[in-house]
């Protein structure tokens, strides 16, 4: 009887296959949105629904690993770290989400060289989050590379800062002065960018975070 129940528990594995799974949704979705800052036009509409769509996903992602919070006796470490870890990749999508949004609001065609550039800084810190993930499945293994990607995820957060009073600085000294609404607009955009950028973060911290408890 006891081995038949433990049968329909979920398998520790099953946690990082959903994490792994999710990453990919970050992926997708940060390629998406790279590829509407980078080229804009008549294909945004479709991009953003895109990202709508690998935001669904992973939201459906995050309530399976919920899910499997609560049914599984044993887990590969802390309940509190899985639910914080799968909580702040979702965020790092719904950010995606909310930018595409933003743009969808103000008919959003065509974006600054600087957003462009916060597009390919969001899909390198997805890229990275995405190494980062399968490597938890063996931990002491792989913390020397996971502390790497970590720190690396640190610096291109410190380098969206920078883009982001680069691109600032440029739209008020560029279009702001004869049009006030483009400044409003396209600092409501770099907001955004620079936060799906905190989000990756946030995520790197909640993966050194598992690292110090677990080492």
């Amino acid at each position: 009887m006891l081995r038949w129940f433990q049968a329909l528990l979920p398998r520790e594995e099953a946690f990082f296959d959903l994490f792994e799974q999710h990453a990919q949704t970050l992926c997708a979705g940060a390629r998406a949105l790279r590829d509407l800052l980078r080229d804009g036009g008549n294909d945004v509409p479709a991009r953003c629904a895109d990202i709508a769509r690998h935001e669904a996903e992973a939201d459906a992602i995050t309530r399976e690993v919920m899910l499997a919070v609560r049914r599984t006796f044993i887990t590969p470490f802390d309940r509190a770290d899985i639910r914080d870890l799968i909580s702040s990749m979702d965020d790092a999508i719904d950010q995606m989400h909310k930018t595409a949004k933003a743009i969808t609001l103000f008919d959003q065609r065509q974006f600054a060289p600087d957003m462009a550039t916060l597009g390919e800084v969001i899909v390198k810190t997805a890229d990275l989050t995405a190494e980062a993930v399968p490597l938890l499945r063996e931990l002491r293994g792989n913390a020397t590379r996971l502390n790497s990607i970590t720190e690396e995820v640190t610096r291109l957060e410190e380098d969206s800062d920078q883009l982001y009073d680069k691109g600032m600085e440029a739209l008020f000294k560029g279009p702001a002065r004869s049009d006030p609404m483009a400044f409003i607009v396209g600092s409501e955009i770099y907001d955004h960018l620079e936060k799906v950028v905190d989000r990756f973060e946030d995520v790197a911290n909640r993966i050194s975070g598992v690292l110090i408890e677990h080492l």
